[in-house]
């Protein structure tokens, strides 16, 4: 080990200076560096290559250990979850850490809302069963940008959203329409979403309606009951959003599409889904 670390740092300092301070001979050293590489030393330093070539093409920062060794193991690589973790601590390798959450829509309106039906029933058995709607705000430097998405609990593949620079009714009955002409639900579909002005407006309602649509609503002030929604925007948040600095709002609504519709829908291996992506559950269900 002594050795492996004057190798990895002597263009700091010179070999004779390292050698010195840790009290190893420099003949010995040399002799070290002329020996043949081992098998296990080979093996490990692929391994290396392979996490690190994943940690790139994963949007890096946005893998931690168990992700990246989920997907050695999908490309044949057999390894342990722990030399994962231990080779990416080397190499400073790690996932983003989160910002705290906070809800964004506005509950306070004199509008009927209706029952927490889904009852935080977040396992489903089946697609286009039971969706969760929220939104959350993405700031750019011409001001805040309103994103509205909505979520398949089962696939937890992000169905439907939607961008504006207005927080009106528009922006949730757009995404949920979305969600509605892509995956083309049959009767019994719940739709869950907060108390929001917007979930609450008749606007949205009439859409739940004419659909067949049940409308389910979180009680009042409790972000647990539609937790997976939130854990969508704080991924989102986490990896992207916070590492950006957005000049316009076209700018924000490119990098959130590129990153719902190539990365998290199709890339990202979700651990709710035995680490598949939501396309590749969706596909295989």
């Amino acid at each position: 080990m002594r050795f492996a670390w004057i190798e990895e740092h002597q263009a700091k300092w010179p070999v004779a200076v390292q050698c010195g301070v840790l009290d190893v001979s420099r003949s010995g050293f040399y002799a070290w560096r002329r020996r043949p590489i081992s098998g296990q030393s080979q093996r490990r330093e692929s391994l290396r290559s392979e996490i690190e070539a994943i940690h790139r093409e994963r949007r890096k920062d946005v893998y931690g250990s168990p992700r990246i060794h989920q997907e050695l193991t999908a490309r044949g690589r057999r390894c342990n979850v722990k030399t994962v973790a231990r080779i990416m601590k080397e190499r400073g390798i790690r996932a983003k850490t989160a910002r705290k959450f906070k809800v964004t829509t506005d509950s306070k309106h004199n509008r009927p809302v209706a029952p927490n039906v889904l009852d935080r029933t977040f396992e489903q058995t089946a697609a286009n069963r039971a969706w969760v709607s929220d939104i959350t705000y993405v700031p750019t430097r011409e001001g805040w940008l309103s994103l509205a998405a909505v979520e398949d609990l089962y696939t937890r593949k992000i169905v439907g959203w939607s961008m504006s620079d207005r927080l009106t009714s528009r922006l949730v009955v757009d995404a949920l329409e979305m969600a509605i002409e892509r995956q083309l639900p049959s009767a019994g579909l719940l739709s869950h979403s907060d108390r929001g002005s917007q979930y609450a407006s008749e606007h949205y309602q009439d859409l739940l309606k004419r659909q067949g649509i049940t409308c389910s609503m979180s009680r009042r002030g409790d972000c647990w009951d539609n937790a997976p929604m939130e854990s969508f925007f704080a991924t989102l948040k986490k990896e992207l959003v916070h590492f950006e600095d957005y000049t316009t709002r076209s700018e924000a609504r490119q990098s959130l599409f590129e990153y719902i519709e190539t990365f998290y829908n199709r890339v990202r291996r979700h651990s709710a889904l035995g680490y598949k992506s939501p396309t590749e559950f969706e596909q295989a269900a």
